[in-house]
């Protein structure tokens, strides 16, 4: 079959420097997924190459002109999304922006980027347990911090409890300096990055110092009730399944639980059963829980990222379901 040839004729200039990236990054991106030839010229963009592979860099073309006009920017994960919408041989219509979890404090918005990250948006909404099941790299702490903070922020809750099995340290932290907070923060680095995204790091301090953000160790849960809370556990696949048990009965009136980890990445001693793989069989059926399970389709990491991550799935054995 003889290669084919469309060019595009933008709006403006301005356009075009939206459009293609900066140094052409969105360029190469939308080249080295579909394989074709692109040349920019101006505010023209001559695309050739395969008819069927022409088709779809053209649809993804038209569909970034209409993100563009929403958004008046581009990133590349919207280039990435629909890129892997047209390989998927979605229709030619945009794709429909993902309300924002909450806003940032440089004024962006957090929101899911992939359809996986909508389902457990959703899900964080309409259900008080979420156990969220994922590889690195695709959202599962980051939304769930964003989820707090936008409850925070809008009174439906009073505090915001960010917990984090400390395995390495078999949960001893006593010989540790510092305060609680100390001893515990670098087990609990994702979680403050993220809230340091979407507040201010003065704000952050002040909700630390009055208890309306609170960082604990899974073994300080113990014997407490927690009334109009979101309660965080972030790498609940290192929770033994006594551990998951007594950290899910912690929640009280008004309050949601939000579990992550990814169950590929187990890192408890011996031959210790992960509470999160049996928490899972176990309240996968009950009303108001949540079982959302990600893929390497919805990191929004470093592109390269997703590849590594499906290099080891393939390397190692599946687990039995």
């Amino acid at each position: 079959m003889n290669d084919s040839t469309v060019t595009l004729t933008l709006n403006d200039r301005d356009e075009a420097v939206q459009l293609f990236g900066s140094r052409d990054q969105y360029l190469r991106l939308i080249r080295d997924a579909l394989g074709v030839r692109i040349i920019a010229r101006g505010d023209t963009v001559q695309i050739d190459g395969d008819p069927t592979l022409v088709e779809q860099a053209e649809r993804v073309f038209a569909q970034l002109r209409q993100t563009l006009q929403r958004q008046e920017s581009l990133s590349a994960e919207n280039v990435r999304t629909i890129l892997a919408q047209a390989q998927k041989g979605d229709n030619g219509a945009a794709p429909a922006v993902p309300a924002p979890v909450t806003s940032m404090a440089n004024n962006r918005s957090v929101r899911p980027r992939t359809d996986g990250q909508a389902h457990y948006v959703e899900a964080m909404k309409s259900n008080d347990v979420v156990l969220a099941v994922g590889p690195a790299g695709t959202g599962k702490t980051y939304l769930a911090v964003g989820m707090a903070v936008n409850m925070l922020r809008q009174g439906a809750v009073k505090r915001v409890v960010l917990v984090r099995p400390a395995v390495e340290a078999g949960e001893k932290l006593g010989f540790l300096p510092g305060d609680i907070a100390a001893k515990i923060n670098p087990y609990l680095r994702p979680l403050f990055d993220g809230l340091n995204d979407m507040m201010e790091p003065e704000q952050v301090k002040r909700y630390l110092d009055s208890d309306i953000i609170e960082v604990a160790p899974l073994a300080f849960m113990r014997g407490r009730t927690l009334n109009h809370s979101v309660i965080i556990l972030d790498e609940g696949q290192n929770t033994t399944i006594a551990q998951m048990k007594m950290f899910l009965t912690r929640m009280g009136n008004g309050s949601k639980i939000i579990v992550t980890g990814d169950i590929t990445q187990v890192d408890l001693p011996g031959n210790l059963k992960s509470g999160l793989i049996d928490a899972i069989h176990r309240l996968d059926n009950l009303e108001h829980v949540a079982v959302v399970f990600l893929t390497e389709h919805d990191i929004v990491r470093h592109p390269l990222v997703q590849r590594i991550v499906k290099a080891y799935e393939e390397e190692r054995p599946r687990r039995k379901k």
